[in-house]
Formats: C-alpha cells, sequence, structure tokens
C-alpha cells in the first residue's frame, strides 16, 4: 500500500475524505494526539484500524462527530445530562458513552451497548467530518503498545505503507480526554482526563460517581 501525505488545503482534505468514504484509513491531528480515521459505520474499515495498529480486536473505538445533533444519528435515548455537557465542553476533551443506535457496528462497540462520542476541537478534524459526512473513528495513532503520534512526520513514519494517508500537521499533546459513561442511571467517570469531576458534576447538578 502506497500512503499519501497531504496537506491541509481544501483539496487535499477532499482527497483525504474521499479516501475515507471509500473505506480507506486516514491519520488526523485533533487537540491531543493524532489519530486513526475510519467511517465508523463500516465494519470492514474498522477492522483495518485495529490491523493497522497491531491492536487486537475486540476492544471499543470512540466516535468523532461535529455535535449533539449528529451525535443522535448514532445515539439513542440521549439523557439531558449529555446535552448539559456537550454545551460546556464540546468541541474539546470530552468522551460520552451514550447507548448505540442499531446502525453502529458491534466492531466499533466490541458487541457492547454503550459508544463514546466527542467533537475534536482541531480545525482539520473538524473539516473532515464535515467532508465526508461519517462519524469517524477517534483511536490514536500509534501501534499498539506505543506513544501516539504528535507529528504528520511522526504518524508516516510509522504508518507508511499500513494506511492510505496522513493529513500533515501538528497535534499539541497534553491530557487525555475524560471519558463519561452516560448509559445508566449515575454518571461514572470511567477515565479521569482533561476534565475534572469537579468540573462534571458542576455542569449536571449531582453527584458523579
Amino acid at each position: 500500500m502506497e500512503t499519501e501525505l497531504l496537506g491541509i488545503t481544501e483539496r487535499e482534505l477532499k482527497r483525504a475524505a474521499a479516501i475515507l468514504r471509500a473505506g480507506g484509513l486516514a491519520a488526523v491531528p485533533t487537540e491531543t494526539v493524532y489519530g486513526l480515521a475510519a467511517d465508523a459505520l463500516s465494519p470492514c474499515a474498522v477492522e483495518k484500524i485495529f490491523a493497522a495498529k497491531g491492536r487486537p480486536e475486540g476492544k471499543p473505538v470512540s466516535l468523532f462527530v461535529t455535535g449533539m445533533e449528529m451525535a443522535e444519528r448514532f445515539c439513542r435515548d440521549i439523557p439531558a445530562g449529555a446535552y448539559r455537557l456537550a454545551e460546556a465542553f464540546w468541541p474539546g476533551p470530552l468522551t460520552l458513552i451514550l447507548r448505540r443506535r442499531e446502525c453502529v457496528p458491534d466492531a466499533v462497540t466490541a458487541g457492547g451497548e454503550g459508544v463514546g462520542v466527542r467533537v475534536p476541537d482541531h480545525a482539520t478534524a473538524l473539516a473532515l467530518l464535515r467532508l465526508t459526512e461519517l462519524p469517524l473513528t477517534g483511536t490514536s495513532a500509534n501501534l499498539s503498545g506505543q506513544a501516539p503520534a504528535r507529528t504528520g512526520a511522526e504518524a508516516f513514519a510509522v504508518f507508511k505503507g499500513r494506511i492510505d494517508c496522513v493529513l500533515d500537521g501538528e497535534a499539541p499533546g497534553g491530557v487525555p480526554s475524560t471519558v463519561v459513561d452516560l448509559t445508566g442511571n449515575i454518571a461514572k467517570i470511567v477515565r479521569l482526563g482533561a476534565i475534572s469531576r469537579e468540573e462534571l458534576e458542576k455542569r449536571l447538578g449531582t453527584v458523579v460517581e
């Protein structure tokens, strides 16, 4: 496989979007680290992510969306608290685990009923979401067990011959997203990251486990 190194001009972003719509893989900068993007509605494309990373299948991956309106297409029974948190922290480092709709493949959720959704706070990632009109996978761009790429050059060096394209740029790094499970009656923190428990509780008006 030949891996294209693309810039972030409109023409090159459209090229990357076409690759993703055709079931290919792209390394994309986000506000934390580089992510590996694929059409999250395609089980075949999601399986390619696991193969490229050398990651065992059976682990869930989160989705990048443009906002709660898009999330509603792939999630059901969304609680009011999810809207309050999205309004406060999206785009940004907050992943909400919500109940999935049937259109979300088992390959994304590892067969579970919850799916993580997030709006990345990065112009390149958001541009791809708008151009593809698809939910994209949001897993980090790294080989299993290794540190995620922070630049286009790093991503290209790691994934050359493994994925279809790399969008050049930089990801600033920093603290990963906070992950909150909202599929039950009580909000539960799965991973504490950039957003604190106190900030979550302030927005929700209730205790977060």
